[in-house]
């Protein structure tokens, strides 16, 4: 199985490094494309295939991933259509605010069109640590479970309604920000308690770490798990009700919520 990779951005990079980390793709069988040559050393150096020219890129792939910016996802769809064996080929879209209904209309070919994918993965996905939601066209469903194994092998998968997709993207592709400046502002009160800056991080990461666990392994509400650390007249039960004065939940939700406007 080959997969061709159309875009080194942020996130068309951190794509590629998943891939090439994972257990899915023997490097050899990765093929990295962008205009900008300097982009793609990286990606040869850990022995994928590397091209500027996309059209290239995927002859004899399996699995074409469209991972560019929306504005340019019609043109480049514009250029690969003519290269494109929809009897072959899978396509995948990568990039946010465009639909598998249009995605349909530019990749018609003769009243066909391919097995497509919206996929809309995070940028946790270079680490295999991702959240990736997933929404097939109709004619996508038929291989459905041999795309999904693909983002499973690069963290955690949600196969969900395309209307659902943005959601999830507010969630998870923008909520890697808000857990950083959460991390962030924790830190920094670490400092002021006394703690040198990249210690006060190491204990915040490492705390985060732990919570995440225990909620992946008990499956407890979050609340089951504050609730064994919150005692009457507690540290912790003051420190949240402090968050709480100043809007801490209130702010989580209006953030997300933001995301979608």
């Amino acid at each position: 199985m080959k997969i061709a990779v159309i875009g080194a951005g942020e996130m068309g990079g951190a794509f590629a490094t998943g891939l090439l980390k994972g257990n899915m793709f023997k490097p050899s069988d990765i093929t990295v494309a962008n205009p900008h040559e300097d982009k793609l050393k990286q990606f040869a150096q850990m022995g994928a295939c590397i091209t500027t020219d996309n059209t290239v890129a995927i002859h004899h792939a399996d699995l074409v991933a469209l991972v560019v910016k929306p504005g340019v996802v019609k043109s480049v769809i514009e250029e690969l259509k003519p290269e494109l064996d929809y009897d072959k080929q899978i396509v995948i879209n990568m990039a946010a605010s465009v639909t598998i209904a249009q995605l349909e209309e530019w990749l018609k070919k003769n009243s066909e069109v391919p097995r497509i994918f919206q996929v809309l993965p995070n940028i946790g996905i270079a680490e295999r640590a991702s959240m990736s939601f997933i929404a097939p066209n109709a004619k996508g469903r038929e291989c459905l479970d041999k795309v999904k194994a693909i983002f499973d092998d690069l963290g955690k998968t949600m196969i969900t309604d395309e209307r659902l997709l943005f959601a999830g993207t507010a969630m998870a592709g923008c909520g890697i920000a808000y857990v950083m400046r959460f991390v962030r502002a924790a830190s920094e009160a670490g400092v002021e308690l006394g703690f040198r800056a990249d210690d006060a991080k190491e204990i915040i990461v490492q705390t985060m770490n732990g919570a995440v666990k225990l909620l992946q392994e008990s499956g407890h509400h979050p609340e089951a798990e504050i609730d064994k650390v919150t005692t009457p007249g507690g540290m912790t039960i003051k420190g949240l009700n402090a968050m709480e004065r100043n809007g801490f939940s209130n702010a989580v939700i209006e953030g997300i919520k933001a995301s979608l406007v």
